[in-house]
Parts: structure tokens; sequence; C-alpha cells
């Protein structure tokens, strides 16, 4: 199945660099006030609906599970790769993280309060895209929050591009949202990012909440 041809290739060259990849990627963080404003808006938001798990789905080596930690939030991470679950496991052993996929997580209906997909979709064709937000709305609560981050096409279609990774795409935030809306998401807030020097493309993030049954209507 291309599905499980697309979510194979990707656990391998993620398995292939992790080490690398963690060592990249652990601090990045420090260096992006904006970033961290929008995950902040997300955690208050979640704190505020009530005391329900928020899963980072696609967490790699876990460091953004952490900063969702810190942030108040019972946190936990799922991935595709033993690899970078291994590295997450060891520099952050008091957090749990399980193999699975974003596209069937091992959680309950309605269960969490909120999901983070951290430039962790990125990865997926864009015709398997939907299936992907509706398992998001399906696990969340009515009125739970969901934060995207992902590279931002700048007036350009779906764009694949040279990921260093593994090939990867490049979204324009209206789409996003659009897909999102289909799944009786609703907008809270976006905020597109400017690259930094050492950066290429612009940085997408999308702010949603699970429509609760009276704004699905």
């Amino acid at each position: 199945m291309a599905e499980s041809s697309y979510l194979t290739t990707t656990a391998d060259a993620y398995d292939a660099v992790a080490e690398l990849y963690a060592d990249l990627a652990r601090d990045s963080l420090a260096r992006l006030p904006l970033d961290r404003a929008m995950i902040s808006v997300f955690a208050e938001l979640v704190r505020a609906t009530g005391p329900r798990p928020v899963v980072e789905a696609g967490c790699g080596p876990g460091y953004m599970t952490a900063h969702l930690r810190d942030l108040g939030l019972d946190a936990f991470g799922i991935d595709l790769s033993p690899a970078l679950l291994d590295i997450a496991r060891r520099d952050f052993p008091g957090l749990r993280f399980e193999l699975g996929s974003m596209d069937a997580l091992d959680v309950a209906d309605g269960e969490l309060g909120g999901l983070v997909s951290w430039y962790s979709m990125i990865h997926v064709p864009p015709a398997e895209l939907p299936a992907y937000f509706a398992e998001f709305r399906r696990v969340l609560a009515p009125g739970g929050h969901l934060l995207l981050g992902f590279f931002e096409a700048e007036g350009d279609p779906v764009t694949e591009f040279d990921h260093k990774v593994t090939p990867a795409y490049r979204w324009p935030i209206d789409d996003l949202a659009d897909l999102a809306r289909k799944e009786e998401f609703v907008e809270v807030g976006r905020m597109l990012r400017e690259p930094l020097e050492d950066e290429r493309f612009r940085r997408g993030h999308l702010l949603m909440r699970a429509a609760t049954p009276a704004a699905a209507d």
C-alpha cells in the first residue's frame, strides 16, 4: 500500500540520522520566540479546558513534548521512528513515548484536550492528509485544541521539496485551514514567520479548536 510505503520510508529515514537530527533539534525553540508564543497560547487554552492529556503526534526526539510538560500539560509523545523514541526516552525519562502513526492513534474517542503536530505532517502526501485531520478530530474532546507547525508555501500551491531527511511538502496556510474546517475544526489563530538567516522557507502555524456540537451546526 502507498500509505505503508511512505510511513516506512519516513521512519527508516529518521532512524538513519536519529542522533544527528536530535542534536540539531533539541535546542531549536530557544531562538524562536514567536514559535514559543504560539505554543504558550496553545498550552494556556488547553489548561483552561480541564485536565485532559495532550499528545505530540510525531514527537521525534521529545524536546517539544518536554516543553509542553514544562508549560503545565499532561503531555506524551508518539512517533514512527524507534531510534528517535529511544533518544526521547533517554533524554526525558519522566515522560511517556510510544511507537505509532499519527493517522491511527491508540487513543479513545474524545480523550485528549490537545494535540500538537510540530513539523510532523510535512512528509504526508497531500492526498492522504485529510485522514490525519479526521483522526485528530476523533481523539480530541469537543473544545480541544490542535496546533500545527509546518513549512508554508509562500503563495505557491502545495509544493514538494528536498527536506534534508526525506521528501516533504510546503502548504499554503489557507489550504491547511480549509482541510481542518472540513473535519469540524474552528480556527482560533494563525502566525506566519519569515525564515531566519539559516532557514529556507517561511514557517506557518495554525491554532484550531475542535468544534462543539452547537458550533458545528
